[in-house]
């Protein structure tokens, strides 16, 4: 099972790419732009989301479409959350139990190439060519 430490690893690796405490868990940033996050059983929740969120871990990240997110959802119900808020959109968050470990580094990757900037995401490539 994925952890959170499992995405510190994974956005170690990006660059520009930075981790601090924000609304009471960890996110990742890039250019002080959010791209992955734990998330937290906000009041602004929907109470049935709140409360698988309340009781394991669940992540989310930056999609750069909401067709991605409707895809992804229709794709693996019971991975997938349905909305958590409208903030950020697009977005999306998953049960951390049920993803394994190459899909969160593939969902890690693309949503923080949704946030970075040309000249990292042309870093990351060169890098990784």
């Amino acid at each position: 099972m994925p952890t959170l430490d499992d995405v510190s690893a994974i956005a170690a690796g990006l660059p520009g790419s930075e981790e601090r405490s924000s609304g009471g868990g960890r996110a990742w940033f890039v250019r002080n732009k959010p791209y992955a996050w734990e998330c937290v059983p906000y009041p602004s929740i929907p109470e049935p989301v709140r409360q698988i969120v309340a009781t394991e871990l669940c992540i989310g990240v930056k999609l750069a479409d909401p067709l991605d997110a409707l895809a992804l959802r229709e794709m693996a119900p019971d991975v997938f959350l349905p909305q958590t808020t409208t903030w950020g959109e697009p977005k999306i968050a998953f049960r951390a139990a049920s993803i394994d470990a190459d899909h969160l580094a593939e969902l890690v990757a693309e949503a923080w190439r949704v946030q970075a900037p040309r000249y990292l995401r042309r870093e990351f490539d060169d890098r990784t060519a």
